[in-house]
């Protein structure tokens, strides 16, 4: 897959990225929430922290007690999540998407009642609400990952979270490895689809009794990321020439912690992949079960190792510092989507 190159702002495809472009939201206008405790399986338990064991799945009820925690503490619902990964703050405030919020409200995970909360040093670990380019939304500082211990279900939660509290709108960003050999550290890569990897191996926050409250047991994935977003989004890099290159391609999600293998690399490139992280595939499965419409890109933060000879390992550090550096880029980009969004997308 070769890419071309091109100046700032301007959109180039190689090959294996398509330049040619199903939502039926259901906003909660109104949720009745119930006044007892929630629910527990046989031999389920609650920590310290309120949150439920890894023991037992949260009931729709108790996300509906998590929910009416939420907005009890904010002025009103917001109709846009979005999902900080690398690059957009997750890691640090200063000059952060959520950091720049107006009017904002701010609730610590450890503080929701059943939230998982993040493990992972240096994640913020808070949903922090407000104004994005006029538009009220919610933004999660600090995701969850499978590698942390946290089932998927679990690690994709707080998306059905934000359904209850009004989102209809999901715009999920990531730090990736470029498998393609056209990438370099600090490009942006828009998902138009990604390879469930984990699904293959039956692991899948969908798994186990359908709440239909929610979607339908067997929900359709061949429209996950929609493509008008996506086009729309690389009008806005071009027209707003902004600073390094975007591209579009496929995405994976493995398990981690561990980074990748030579091996491993190999096959996901002859798979069609284009970059890989540990993170977002199962986010987005959630989001679609329950009718979101779906926006979702990768910061490429390091070109995968793909020889033996190759001596460069990649860590964890030159994952922070290529997001810091591309930080406000992605801010920008962001708000642009979310104004886009508000003026063509919302009811």
């Amino acid at each position: 897959m070769n890419g071309n190159k091109y100046t700032n702002g301007e959109i180039r495809n190689g090959n294996g990225f398509e330049t040619n472009g199903d939502r039926l939201p259901i906003t909660v206008k109104k949720i009745q929430f119930l006044t007892t405790q929630p629910s527990w399986n046989t031999n389920n338990s609650i920590d310290n922290n309120n949150t439920i064991s890894d023991n037992g799945r949260c009931t729709y009820d108790d996300l509906m007690i998590t929910a009416k925690y939420v907005l009890d503490r904010i002025p009103k619902m917001p109709s846009i999540g979005i999902i900080c990964g690398s690059g957009m703050g997750q890691y640090w405030n200063e000059g952060a998407l959520a950091d720049t919020l107006q009017d904002k409200t701010i609730i610590p995970y450890g503080e929701i009642p059943n939230f998982p909360v993040s493990t992972v040093e240096g994640h913020a670990g808070q949903l922090v609400f407000g104004a994005c380019s006029g538009t009220y939304v919610v933004c999660m500082q600090g995701r969850f990952h499978h590698y942390e211990g946290y089932p998927l279900w679990k690690c994709a939660m707080p998306i059905r979270v934000m359904k209850l509290i009004g989102v209809e709108f999901l715009i999920a960003t990531n730090a990736a490895g470029g498998i393609n050999p056209a990438f370099n550290e600090g490009d942006v890569m828009l998902i138009k689809d990604h390879i469930n990897m984990m699904g293959f191996a039956g692991n899948n926050p969908l798994q186990g009794p359908n709440e239909s409250r929610f979607g339908p047991r067997f929900p359709p994935m061949c429209k996950a990321y929609d493509r008008d977003l996506i086009e729309k989004a690389k009008d806005i890099w071009k027209n707003q020439q902004f600073d390094g290159r975007l591209f579009e391609g496929v995405y994976t999600c493995l398990g981690g912690p561990n980074f990748e293998t030579v091996a491993e690399l190999r096959m996901l490139k002859l798979l069609g992949v284009d970059a890989v992280g540990m993170s977002t595939v199962h986010e987005v499965l959630t989001a679609r079960h329950c009718n979101m419409t779906v926006l979702a890109f990768s910061l490429i933060t390091n070109e995968c190792v793909m020889d033996y000879y190759d001596h460069s390992q990649p860590n964890h550090e030159e994952v922070i510092d290529v997001g810091k550096l591309r930080q406000s880029t992605l801010r920008r980009f962001v708000e642009e989507i979310v104004a886009y969004i508000a003026k063509n997308r919302m009811k």
